[in-house]
């Protein structure tokens, strides 16, 4: 049998690279040859055949010469299509833009970051249009399925959708997208592997096309938390990571008892309390309390509006409101018009509101981190969201509902699988830290993740 090299985590991958048992040309080869074969064209929205069999060369000889760049050396990377790449159009899931949008000059200033790590670049990822939905649902270049399913297509969560399937497919290692309201930890938790939500700013967005730029974070989708510490480390320019694993005895974690179990599925909650008894085992200190933010954030949102909805109609407007706007997703235009009801007033009520909020949680939770589930249910059958609206809205509030909690607190937050639910659906357990606390969160799921899988007690 033929060791399918997109299957494997970075970390594996690397090992065979450095260690001159494959080729980066090998590699890429076989990475395009698994994609070209693949039954489900809604994953990628372009390849970048030509670029990456380039720098996949350059790797080889690179590691001939003895001149490795690290451990990212020739590692396949997709992008979701929100990122500049040169001499492709960055449309965002969008065909008004694909049309309209002047191929990129440069890249991305994250995308210059991996490719000066060595990584190779293999294409542009699906993407909920804009960014504007936790579904991943895509009318124009069609709607990537969850391969985790076995019954019958269900949605593959949004909107880094691509990039969660691309990785869960076994396409590629690992794919970077964006978290404005949950849309890296929302597909990684619905197709079963880890996702990064940095702290906001931990990352340089030149040639990122936003959504808000309140909110917009990103992180790598990837098959463990070991890859995510990699790719964190070359995000930032950095050539080896300054994260060091954190033992488990005595850390104190926060479980909110409001909001973010509400409605929540049975199976969801099982495999998450089951997680929890593992990681109370190995030394972990949880306590339960009500996180009163969690309410004032869902009743602030309903009282102005969302502070995602306010920015991308300021963003959005000439599209929306103009000529073009039937090339638009209908659900996106929907959506993004109820910023036009924000007034300013309100606006700057959301951002007094997140000031105060932001500080107020800093005080409860102090030194802790902070679990839930990433999302209160499995992920949902597709067609019925493709033909419901009503279904559709609901759903997508209760899918971003525990996420975006942590994105209006700027914190930052990795998923990790922990189990299945209904249907045997991958669960996703989120584990988060307060703004800027990514070292320290990060070296605690390095030695938390195997506990959070079940691997090890």
């Amino acid at each position: 049998m033929t060791l399918s090299y997109g299957s494997l985590s970075i970390a594996q991958l690397s090992t065979l690279i450095q260690g001159g048992s494959v080729n980066p040309v090998a590699v890429a080869e076989q990475v395009f040859g698994a994609i070209d074969d693949h039954d489900d064209k809604a994953i990628f929205i372009s390849l970048t055949r030509e670029r990456a069999m380039a720098e996949a060369h350059a790797s080889s000889k690179r590691l001939k010469d003895g001149r490795s760049l690290g451990l990212l050396e020739g590692i396949p990377v997709a992008w979701k299509d929100l990122f500049d790449v040169a001499g492709g159009v960055t449309a965002a899931g969008s065909r008004l833009l694909l049309r309209d949008q002047a191929p990129a000059a440069v890249d991305a200033a994250v995308v210059s970051a991996l490719a000066s790590a060595g990584m190779v670049a293999t294409g542009r990822v699906n993407m909920s249009e804009f960014a504007f939905s936790g579904l991943g649902i895509n009318p124009h270049f069609g709607t990537p399925k969850n391969p985790r399913s076995t019954d019958v297509a269900r949605i593959p969560g949004g909107s880094s959708s691509g990039s969660g399937v691309a990785v869960a497919s076994g396409l590629v290692p690992v794919s970077i997208g964006s978290d404005t309201g949950g849309s890296v930890r929302i597909p990684a938790a619905l197709n079963g592997i880890v996702g990064y939500k940095a702290t906001r700013g931990r990352y340089p967005m030149k040639g990122v096309f936003p959504l808000s730029g309140s909110l917009d974070s990103l992180g790598p989708l990837c098959r463990s938390v070991q890859d995510a510490v990699w790719i964190d480390a070359a995000m930032r320019g950095g050539t080896t990571p300054a994260v060091r694993r954190k033992p488990l005895a005595g850390l104190e974690v926060v479980i909110p008892t409001n909001v973010v179990f509400d409605d929540a599925e049975p199976g969801v909650v099982a495999a998450f309390e089951a997680a929890v008894e593992r990681l109370s085992a190995a030394g972990v200190m949880f306590t339960r309390l009500e996180i009163p933010a969690f309410a004032e954030i869902l009743q602030l949102m309903a009282s102005h509006g969302a502070l995602v909805t306010a920015e991308a109609y300021w963003l959005h407007k000439a599209r929306i409101t103009g000529p073009d706007a039937g090339l638009i997703d209908p659900r996106v235009v929907s959506r993004t018009r109820f910023g036009e009801e924000i007034t300013l007033s309100h606006y700057l009520d959301i951002l007094s509101a997140r000031t105060r909020l932001i500080e107020a949680v800093d005080r409860l939770v102090g030194d802790r981190l902070i679990a839930f589930p990433t999302v209160a249910h499995v992920a949902p059958l597709l067609e019925p969201l493709k033909r419901d609206d009503q279904l559709f809205v609901a759903t997508n509030a209760k899918t971003l509902r525990n996420t975006l909690l942590g994105n209006f607190l700027d914190w930052c937050g990795v998923s990790m699988p922990c189990g299945a639910g209904d249907a045997g659906m991958p669960v996703g357990f989120l584990l988060s830290g307060l703004a800027r606390g990514d070292e320290r969160l990060l070296s605690v799921a390095l030695v938390a993740e195997p506990v959070i899988r079940g691997e090890t007690i």
